[in-house]
């Protein structure tokens, strides 16, 4: 499935989160979401930026007013632990199906190792509060990722 575009409105979902609940895309609006999709809890390059996204949360939430969202097919109970063991700030959504993932373009034929799977590709997608795609980074890199992400961010508040 293609990505959604720069300028459109965010395909709104509904997911599991790890508190237990649901949540819903439209219901933040008003608030920029910073809205990242990764491959796997407690793995390397997923808990390095999940790390990362945890030691700006404070600058995000307190004077930008973001959101930050962790999507990937883990189970909540996963997310659960992978929260708590790196006292991670931010909820973090269980894509099971990865219908979301379809939805955002985060799901597909990626180069692993020099061998093409299917598998998420990790990506994030800045939306403004009023729910419309102002900026999406496909194919991520996890190190140094954030630092893009907050330069983006600052000149939408």
């Amino acid at each position: 499935m293609s990505r959604p575009e720069i300028g459109t409105q965010a395909p709104d979902f509904t997911l599991p989160s790890d508190a237990g609940s649901t949540l819903r895309l439209s219901d933040l609006r008003g608030s920029p979401v910073v809205l990242y999709f990764y491959p796997k809890d407690d793995t390397p390059g997923c808990t390095t930026e999940a790390c990362d996204f945890r030691d700006h949360s404070d600058t995000w939430a307190k004077s930008l007013g973001a959101v930050v969202l962790g999507v990937s097919a883990d189970s909540v109970a996963a997310h659960q632990r992978f929260k708590t063991k790196y006292g991670l700030t931010f909820p973090l959504l269980s894509d099971a199906d990865r219908q979301v993932m379809g939805l955002y373009g985060a799901y597909g034929e990626k180069v692993m190792y020099g061998k093409t799977v299917q598998g998420v590709i990790r990506s994030t997608f800045l939306i403004d509060r009023h729910g419309v795609i102002v900026r999406v980074w496909p194919k991520v890199v996890a190190k140094g990722h954030v630092q893009q992400v907050m330069a983006a961010l600052t000149l939408l508040a």
